[in-house]
């Protein structure tokens, strides 16, 4: 009886034990995909904000571990990091917009071989990522890859709405505005926009009038400096050529209208971005300032570059009315009137005119004259120096507009009133002139003999070299005196003038 128990509990219990190990094989508890989540910080929000935002997330794997993930801002295109955070900056669109930001963790339970595409929920996340160490763009054996295990089929979802900002201009540095110009001007500007420089499209400029839409000019977004100007000085809607950047060459398929000659005026200037949003636009001068714009009234202008207030403008007033030019020509003072942007700006006034008469003090603007006054002579301008130069001067700086050899600079401390101004020989049609004032540091200098011709000396050769000269076309003259304090004896300065300005440069009266 004992033996039938002792074998019915054998059989019992090695039935029990086949059955649970035929229910343990057919119920395997199997690898499980992970789960990720996207972090927000205490105080993030998912707000419309900028483009530019940094983004985290993290995976979770209950019998595994996270290698990496997937992400993608459209649901179709998958790339795949190894980082839990990355600062991306998205693209706005023509208005607001939002994005769908999906992520999923991948766990590595890989296959222990590297795979040349990776399917799974549906999705061809293509071949595994690899160090491609020789960077020829394939796997090679013993590259380091990621041996992708399940990738999370629930991707984590945020939405992140990105709201298109408006651009902003100011006006930069450099731009400011002088009471008084001719018609022309330069501007610059700086812009920004949180959404990116390149979202801005456009920059629309305007003169005096900002509602009528035909007197706005559409500039390509990335400009940020112009000049205007003009010669339509008898038109009674007068256009403005716009020069980009200030280069000669870069001149706008439109021109700018709106100008009003002898009155006052006002520029304008606005940023677009690709939505349509706009800046508010911004206008030289404010309302604190003006700006009166001059219509020339001939071919001839005077360059004041004389610091010293001891009448010369009027004397040079009084000089042109005496050559019959009363009401035929301009004065630039160019000292109380400085433009922005002065290299640039200045050629373009000076090429407004014809003829020039140029006179100073010993501190003129030099570099101003090293820059324009050859190109002014090559756009076919002709322009005549009164100049005196400082104590110490760089004569190759002069050897720039000025024909003379560099290396012959010759000073003399000072001359007494009555000194006699000498014509060369070989031109003695030009008449002597008489010192009215003593004069301090003069200098005078040995000609390029190439290009150059000899006009003024003094007298017994009491200072080496030439005082007075042309170039070698008669296109400028060089006096290096103030003609102011040169008119005494016989008065020649009006001669003089008359000489150089009707017969050398053909001056129309």
């Amino acid at each position: 009886m004992k033996k039938t128990l002792l074998t019915s509990f054998f059989l019992f219990s090695l039935v029990l034990i086949i059955s649970c190990g035929e229910d343990f094989i057919d119920n395997p508890t199997g690898n499980k995909s992970p789960e990720t989540s996207i972090s927000l910080f205490p105080d993030s929000s998912i707000t419309p904000q900028p483009s530019r935002l940094k983004v985290s997330w993290w995976g979770d794997d209950v019998d595994g571990l996270i290698v990496g993930f997937y992400y993608s801002w459209d649901g179709t295109t998958w790339t795949f990091t190894d980082e839990n955070e990355i600062l991306f900056s998205l693209q706005i669109g023509a208005g607001d917009t939002t994005y769908a930001f999906k992520v999923s963790s991948v766990d590595n339970s890989g296959n222990g071989i590297y795979d040349n595409q990776v399917i799974q929920n549906g999705i061809n996340f293509g071949p595994e990522p690899f160090v491609d160490a020789n960077n020829n763009g394939i796997f090679n054996r013993g590259e380091k890859y990621f041996d992708i295990g399940l990738i999370d089929p629930t991707p984590a979802t945020l939405n992140f709405p990105l709201k298109n900002t408006a651009p902003t201009i100011e006006w930069n540095s450099l731009s400011t505005i002088p009471e008084i110009s001719f018609p022309v001007m330069s501007f610059g500007w700086n812009v920004d926009d949180l959404d990116g420089i390149s979202t801005i499209l456009k920059i629309n400029i305007a003169l005096n009038d900002t509602t009528d839409p035909n007197k706005i000019v559409a500039l390509d977004g990335s400009v940020r400096t112009i000049t205007l100007r003009t010669k339509e000085f008898n038109s009674s809607d007068p256009q403005m050529e716009i020069l980009i950047e200030g280069i000669e060459t870069n001149i706008f398929s439109e021109k700018l209208h709106g100008l009003k000659f002898d009155d006052y005026n006002k520029f304008y200037v606005q940023a677009v971005d690709i939505s349509g949003a706009t800046s508010q636009f911004i206008s030289l001068p404010d309302t604190s300032k003006t700006w009166f714009v001059k219509k020339p009234k001939g071919d001839v202008l005077i360059m004041d570059d004389y610091s010293t207030s001891d009448g010369a403008a009027a004397f040079y007033d009084t000089m042109m009315d005496s050559l019959g030019l009363t009401n035929k020509y301009d004065v630039y003072d160019f000292l109380g009137q400085k433009p922005p942007y002065t290299n640039i700006t200045f050629l373009q006034t000076l090429k407004l005119f014809k003829y020039v008469l140029w006179y100073s003090d010993n501190n003129p603007s030099l570099d101003l004259a090293a820059s324009s006054v050859q190109k002014f002579i090559d756009a076919g301008g002709k322009i005549a120096f009164s100049m005196q130069f400082p104590q110490t001067v760089d004569p190759v700086l002069l050897q720039s507009f000025l024909p003379i050899n560099s290396d012959s600079l010759f000073t003399k401390t000072s001359i007494l009133p009555n000194t006699i101004i000498s014509a060369d020989t070989t031109n003695s049609e030009y008449p002597q002139l008489t010192i009215s004032t003593s004069l301090f540091r003069i200098k005078s200098f040995y000609l390029n003999p190439n290009g150059a011709i000899p006009i003024y000396y003094f007298p017994n050769k009491e200072l080496r070299g030439f005082i007075g000269f042309f170039n070698n076309t008669k296109s400028l003259f060089f006096y290096g005196l103030p003609l102011s304090k040169s008119n005494a004896g016989s008065a020649n300065v009006p001669a003089l003038l008359s000489k150089i300005f009707f017969e050398d440069f053909g001056v129309t009266p």
